[in-house]
């Protein structure tokens, strides 16, 4: 599609009724709010995992009421993105996942919170191209997980082990209660921050919804709840950057693909998930890399899904870093 054509379908989405997208002083207000649901729903049969959602814990994020008198111990755990498959690989390019570690003084029982992708990072962060689907077919849901058991070699050999606090049974047990309203109305991963560039004054248009930012609202929940939590170390935490111009709202799959005068449009965004397809041979993905070069970097552009709906991002320099930086514990 030609730059020409794609601000065409751009002028044409002014006709569309996206007022809701504009507040009262006539600005979009930045970064675009996380939003959230009253339920979650059900997964379409579709979507399938490679490894399975929380194997051996409560996969709706169901956390053990425990005695008031009990007082339970905080750990802040780190360890590389698929560790167990594939050792420190990603942990040195500061590919992280991040939990939370809790201990039972009274029963001993050790526990592990986590929330992370139903269907792998990969699913999350790009969608299926179906041709028997005109709009691109997201396999995007997270979830908390909870389980016994805290893998002491898992976190401890290539990433983080730390106890950071402790907290009283009826702390926990108000912990629990937030951890089902929060994993009931915030059901969609995204992978991605986006910010018009990478220094300090930069204005945020996106903020990721991943592993780490539940473990940061988890710690300043327990914060509110009372808890003093400290660490001994540097907390830093993975973030995946793209940096751009002000987005462009587009619309949801409705808006766009079910319009005929944005067919341009609708097929431009399939084309540009068609590259980050999964399950593509060597040669294809070589191809692929270089496609995603050429749309990314020469073209400028990137499509952005958030909330279920599109945005166009006008990209820059540097356009996409991984960085591993210090969130300060609340």
């Amino acid at each position: 599609m030609s730059p020409a054509g794609v601000v065409a379908c751009l002028n044409l989405l002014l006709l569309l009724p996206v007022a809701a997208r504009i507040v009262n002083d006539g600005q979009q207000h930045w970064p675009v709010p996380y939003r959230r649901f009253d339920r979650r729903p059900a997964v379409d049969s579709y979507c399938e995992a490679v490894y399975p959602f929380c194997p051996t814990g409560d996969r709706d994020g169901r956390v053990p009421y425990v005695r008031d008198s009990d007082v339970i111990s905080v750990y802040r755990l780190q360890t590389p993105v698929w560790e167990f498959k594939y050792g420190d690989l990603l942990g040195k390019v500061h590919i992280m996942h991040d939990a939370v570690g809790f201990s039972s003084s009274e029963s001993g029982a050790n526990y592990t919170m986590e929330w992370y992708e139903l269907f792998q990072l990969g699913n999350c962060t790009f969608p299926h191209v179906r041709p028997d689907v005109h709009a691109p077919f997201w396999c995007n849901q997270g979830a908390a997980c909870f389980f016994e058991g805290i893998d002491d070699l898992h976190w401890s050999q290539n990433g983080t082990l730390e106890k950071i606090g402790t907290l009283t049974g009826n702390q926990f047990n108000d912990m629990a209660q937030w951890v089902q309203d929060d994993n009931t109305t915030g059901i969609y991963y995204e992978t991605w921050t986006v910010r018009s560039e990478p220094g300090p004054n930069a204005t945020v248009w996106f903020e990721s919804y991943d592993c780490s930012q539940f473990v940061h609202r988890a710690f300043r929940k327990l914060t509110e709840l009372g808890a003093k939590l400290s660490s001994g170390s540097q907390t830093n935490y993975t973030k995946i950057y793209l940096y751009s111009g002000e987005p462009a709202f587009l619309g949801n799959d409705s808006a766009i693909f079910g319009q005929p005068a944005l067919k341009n449009l609708a097929e431009d965004i399939r084309q540009f998930y068609h590259t980050f397809r999964p399950h593509q041979s060597l040669a294809d993905f070589a191809l692929s890399l270089l496609e995603a070069y050429e749309k990314v970097v020469l073209d400028k552009s990137f499509y952005l899904y958030y909330n279920f709906e599109y945005w166009h991002l006008p990209m820059k320099p540097p356009y996409v870093r991984i960085t591993y930086e210090e969130v300060p514990l609340p």
